[in-house]
């Protein structure tokens, strides 16, 4: 844009460069990114979250330019300045991939589950980078693995922001500043997990009603789909066989395909006497996992009722 370009400040420069990538425009975008960077240089360490979200800005021009080492080097810049950001995270990994350097990426795709694991990019990463170690290393593939770092709980926190737009490698850089959205949510999302794992101690104790009131505090923070099906199995347990039915049907409304909702939906519905229902949801779970030994075993009970 035209005017006294100098005058421009780090936040402008940002928003500019955002714009640039929108359209498509990388290299415009990356010298933008690279122009406020270096009016933040001289800021030093008060700027590190900005400087931190520049430089993962930077990171997915190079990564759409087909430049990996750069976004390599910016991702790992961006995180030493902040540590555990899933972006910087999610865009190294890409970048790593595209090198054919597997087992740091998987390493960035298992920590960025870490952070948050609802994030399908990172899911799909994982699954990727185990076939690509497998043809490469043979069957001790994980014993060649660099070290994968443990994610603090505060950093978790931090990052989680509500997961439905969770960032892929490809998504445009954020205009937010780092750090407003989400913040009551995050501690919200934390203390949900530390209830559903609370929740799950209880199971292995075998106490599952007070596992109920566990998962059901947690639901309250937030609604996450293997919570819905770890309580509908305390439900089966406790033989509150229309509350299992209602809990798997929420956690298909997250998660269409989940295959313990599925199942134990079609275990309730079998004690409910409804064998149609069990039936249709056992053959649904077996377009998904045609070997899953259980769900054929309730098949064949149920061809039997």
């Amino acid at each position: 844009a035209p005017g006294p370009a100098m005058a421009a400040s780090p936040g402008a420069l940002r928003r500019a460069g955002n714009e640039e990538f929108r359209r498509g425009q990388y290299g415009p975008a990356a010298a933008l990114y690279t122009r406020a960077l270096e009016l933040l240089e001289a800021a030093g360490e008060a700027a590190a979250e900005e400087r931190s979200a520049l430089l993962a800005n930077r990171a997915a021009c190079h990564l759409k330019d087909g430049a990996c080492r750069l976004c390599v080097a910016d991702c790992s810049g961006a995180l030493e300045l902040v540590p555990f950001g899933m972006k910087p995270l999610l865009r190294r990994a890409a970048a790593y991939e595209a090198l054919e350097r597997y087992g740091l990426a998987y390493v960035d795709y298992k920590t960025v589950l870490q952070v948050d694991c609802t994030v399908q990019a990172a899911h799909d990463g994982v699954n990727r980078m185990t076939k690509a170690l497998l043809e490469k290393d043979g069957v001790n593939w994980r014993q060649k693995l660099p070290p994968i770092p443990t994610v603090p709980v505060s950093a978790q926190t931090r990052w989680s922001v509500p997961s439905a737009g969770a960032p892929g490698a490809n998504a445009p850089p954020a205009t937010a500043p780092r750090g407003e959205p989400g913040e009551s949510t995050a501690a919200g999302t934390e203390r949900a997990r530390t209830l559903k794992e609370e929740g799950n101690e209880l199971v292995k104790k075998g106490n599952h009603k007070k596992a109920v009131e566990k998962y059901s505090e947690s639901l309250q923070l937030n609604q996450e789909c293997a919570t819905y099906t770890n309580r509908a199995l305390c439900y089966l347990t406790l033989k509150q066989y229309k509350e299992a039915v209602q809990d798997c049907t929420e956690a298909l409304r997250l998660d269409p395909k989940n295959v313990k909702a599925l199942y134990r939906r079609a275990q309730a519905f079998k004690e409910l006497k409804d064998y149609k229902s069990s039936i249709a949801d056992v053959k649904s779970l077996l377009k998904t996992e045609p070997k899953n030994t259980a769900a054929l075993r309730l098949l064949q009970e149920l061809n039997r009722a």
